[in-house]
């Protein structure tokens, strides 16, 4: 069994991780986006 197919079948079972998944991937999106806003200031 394949890790895509595996990962299919386990979403398939647990419908509630999709939107889990889907979240947590919007807030580390959001997350990543701050701190390279905030990171990129050369100088004082």
């Amino acid at each position: 069994m394949s890790a895509k197919n595996s990962m299919k079948d386990y979403l398939a079972k647990h419908p509630r991780m999709i939107g889990a998944l889907f979240t947590l991937f919007v807030l580390l999106s959001q997350a990543g986006s701050a701190v390279a806003g905030t990171s990129s200031q050369i100088g004082p």
